[in-house]
């Protein structure tokens, strides 16, 4: 999958704007809000309205510009602020230190809002402050047990923590809400090859591949299985058709990224060498290096297509606060 770390990290844009906001003509302070701060208060509910939907479509630096003035003319509003701080998480928009001050502001309004949480997991995460990502999960998860998506976010975080029992805990309980949860069923096959269970690890790629076939992670990484099992024309037909649908996997910076860790990554760096490998990816015709551990400790590069963007992108979920 090709962002590991953000599954949870829009659902406060999915979800902030769907129910119905608060009518402030309605609360039950013994006064009158004066129109002006009332006018302004719902024109940041409109940007920030404005705002999720321009993320939904992708359009990060506008939607950032439109949710950085909603929290002026709405500061109270700790929804206008995850989303602020969950625009900050995007890779478009990237400023982690921002974007956990604004999520921070928002958890100080609404300290029982469990997506504010999961969010600030997701923003932990990207530090790399494991211990902490795995805290804000599980406060999280203690308010709203029932998210898959954050319970993949705790499994890849005690995952990064070499705590590979309770991962694969997190992403068996994300499967068991969602049995069509793929990306967990992914990474429970990572976990279990740096365990050495490589049979384990190949049942989980077949079983996510059963689930949605047109995935290249899984596909990619059952070649390089065939490989180290001597089975090397089945692992070339494999790599091959997964590397037509994204060339990113023969990016040993890319696969890191994915979470692949040091066993597999060794095993692929193995099989990227192979001359059908290398002369499929100069076929490809790209034009974006893919770096190569030579066995002498010297990288060679070999040529990996550009990955296309398609024209309209839609986006459908999103990471809550991690």
């Amino acid at each position: 999958m090709l962002k590991r770390i953000s599954l949870l990290s829009f659902l406060v844009l999915a979800g902030l704007w769907g129910a119905a906001q608060p009518v402030y003509g309605q609360a039950l302070v013994p006064h009158v809000v004066p129109l002006e701060v009332e006018q302004l208060e719902q024109q940041g509910l409109s940007l920030a309205q404005e705002a999720a939907q321009l993320a939904q479509f992708q359009q990060y630096e506008p939607a950032l510009s439109r949710a950085q003035l909603a929290t002026q003319l709405a500061p109270e509003n700790a929804q206008i602020w995850s989303l602020l701080g969950s625009l900050y998480l995007t890779p478009e928009t990237l400023d982690l230190n921002k974007g956990i001050s604004a999520l921070q502001r928002a958890r100080r309004l609404d300290p029982q809002n469990a997506a504010i949480l999961f969010a600030l997991g997701s923003a932990y995460f990207q530090l790399e402050d494991y211990n902490r990502s795995v805290e804000y999960l599980r406060s999280g998860l203690a308010l709203d047990g029932e998210v898959p998506g954050a319970l993949f976010d705790l499994g890849n975080a005690y995952y990064k923590l070499n705590q590979f029992d309770q991962a694969i805990a997190q992403y068996e309980r994300a499967v068991e809400l969602d049995e069509t949860f793929w990306p967990a069923i992914t990474n429970t096959g990572l976990v279990l090859y740096e365990m050495g269970d490589v049979d384990g690890a190949l049942e989980k790629w077949q079983a996510a591949l059963e689930i949605d076939a047109s995935q290249p992670e899984p596909q990619f990484a059952i070649a390089i299985v065939s490989y180290s099992q001597g089975n090397v024309e089945a692992a070339v037909q494999q790599a091959e058709t997964a590397l037509r649908q994204d060339d990113r996997y023969a990016d040993v910076e890319f696969l890191r990224e994915q979470l692949w860790g040091d066993r597999l990554i060794a095993d692929t760096q193995a099989f990227l060498r192979l001359p059908q490998i290398q002369a499929t990816l100069t076929q490809l015709g790209g034009t974006r290096a893919t770096t190569v551990e030579a066995p002498n400790g010297v990288d060679t590069p070999g040529e990996v297509m550009p990955v296309p963007v398609p024209d309209s992108p839609m986006p459908n979920e999103s990471t809550p606060p991690q």
